[in-house]
């Protein structure tokens, strides 16, 4: 039995203003992300819900981002 290992996520929202980036690149970065990739959705009352990420995730995230920034040059 595997155990799962995830002590942490942070909302899309503190994980962009670490990364200096804005909630909407975050977004369309993580939106083809697998929950093996580090990405979770954390739903509240009624329709509310927000995107997470582990500490897994916020570093796929960052190689997401320069694979991005170096495609665009």
């Amino acid at each position: 039995m595997q155990l799962n290992k995830v002590y942490s996520v942070k909302t899309i929202d503190r994980v962009a203003a670490e990364l200096g980036e804005t909630v909407d690149r975050i977004f369309d970065l993580a939106i083809d992300m697998e929950t093996e990739d580090g990405v979770i959705w954390v739903y509240g009352p009624g329709d509310e819900r927000v995107i997470a990420f582990t500490p897994f995730g916020v570093e796929n995230l960052r190689e997401l981002i320069e694979m991005d920034a170096e495609h665009a040059r």
